[in-house]
């Protein structure tokens, strides 16, 4: 390393320069770099262990005790079994919630949310697999006939508990079975993949570019917010779309109960992600610190404060709705849409301000028109 020389005279002045280098030396709180930058790479460092990885962990968990919760089912299938496999398939469904967003790396490149959650379940061809011993359920045609809808038609959808039990003790079973470990071994997959070096990969690719690891994050995110939350759980059904509402495409059709749990659950997950809120609810560098690290800029911290905002106006709205959203379609649809007019909003905030704010191009295409 070279060092330039000074004068006697500008000596003191140097050490004085060196030494406020050395004490500005490393990241500073926030995300923020000496030179005023954000430290993009931290922020995915938290993304990655406080968030993605945690919940990843938590899910596959529950998928675990699904799988055997099934397998004491199948051993003694009686009312209490049903009850208990019934609400391993809850907490397992909700705690997919929050994974569902993060399409990137080996849950992209295998489809985890394709396999894991199309809705309304396709009811035909969950017969036909079910008379078919050699079902390949890696086929995109049976994208429909498995996950958890596909559970929740065979866990809710067969009449009463005690038809459900006669029902579960034939082919339905072992097609259950079926569902219930493929559900587990493609949540594993991927989460022994960000242990195995993913997490590297997703880390180091701290660039502004799209390629970069945060560019394709937030498109992910955004995508997911604006078409599976937005439109999958609240705007389809409400028939934003097709001009005639649709209750039978709400998410948990035949448990019937539990639409509002899941639509939260989502909402929520969202929401911490953009707060740099992880599993355990410790407080990370967030998107939300990308969009206002430049403190002098007042328009970054009113957009934030914009988007907390309207995200707490989603919520509000989504707390009026009833827990069986195929209900509420045939009820009350107005208060469907009410909430899906808030939820609008936010993509409107973070898909055109944040993104333009933050030199973030969108990725994907907008096939609904808004």
């Amino acid at each position: 390393m070279l060092v330039p020389r000074y004068s006697t005279t500008g000596l003191m002045g140097a050490l004085c320069m060196i030494c406020l280098f050395l004490a500005c030396d490393g990241d500073e709180p926030g995300g923020m770099t000496p030179q005023g930058q954000f430290d993009r790479g931290a922020m995915l460092i938290d993304w990655a262990d406080e968030i993605i990885i945690p919940s990843l962990e938590a899910y596959v968990q529950s998928t675990n005790s699904l799988r055997d919760a099934a397998g004491a089912f199948t051993a003694n299938s009686d009312m209490d079994a049903l009850a208990t496999l019934r609400s391993a398939w809850l907490s397992a469904y909700l705690l997919w919630q929050p994974v569902s967003m993060f399409d990137i790396g080996k849950a992209e490149e295998i489809g985890l949310r394709n396999f894991t959650n199309i809705y309304p379940t396709n009811v035909t061809e969950i017969e036909a697999n079910v008379a078919n011993e050699q079902v390949n359920l890696a086929l995109p045609s049976n994208f429909d006939a498995q996950g958890f809808p596909a559970l929740d038609y065979l866990l809710f959808g067969q009449g009463t508990a005690e038809e459900t039990l006669a029902k579960l003790s034939g082919p339905h079973g072992d097609y259950l079975l079926k569902l219930v470990d493929r559900l587990h071994e493609l949540a594993s997959e991927v989460l022994q993949d960000w242990q195995a070096g993913y997490r590297e990969v997703f880390v180091s690719g701290d660039g502004a570019s799209a390629t970069a690891s945060t560019d394709k994050l937030v498109n992910d995110v955004l995508f997911y917010y604006e078409k599976f939350l937005r439109a999958g759980k609240i705007g389809i059904p409400a028939g934003v779309f097709s001009g005639s509402k649709i209750p039978t495409a709400v998410e948990g059709l035949y448990a019937q109960v539990h639409s509002k749990a899941l639509f939260e659950a989502a909402l929520n997950a969202v929401i911490d992600f953009y707060r740099g809120v992880g599993v355990t609810g410790r407080d990370g560098i967030s998107l939300a610190d990308y969009l206002t690290h430049n403190a002098e800029d007042a328009s970054a911290q009113e957009l934030n404060e914009d988007i907390l905002e309207q995200f707490e106006r989603a919520k509000e709205k989504g707390d009026l709705l009833m827990s069986n959203f195929s209900e509420q379609v045939e009820t009350n649809n107005v208060a469907m849409l009410e909430a899906y007019d808030e939820l609008q909003k936010v993509v409107i905030l973070m898909k055109v301000d944040m993104m333009q704010a933050l030199n973030i191009q969108i990725d994907y295409v907008d096939a609904d028109g808004d």
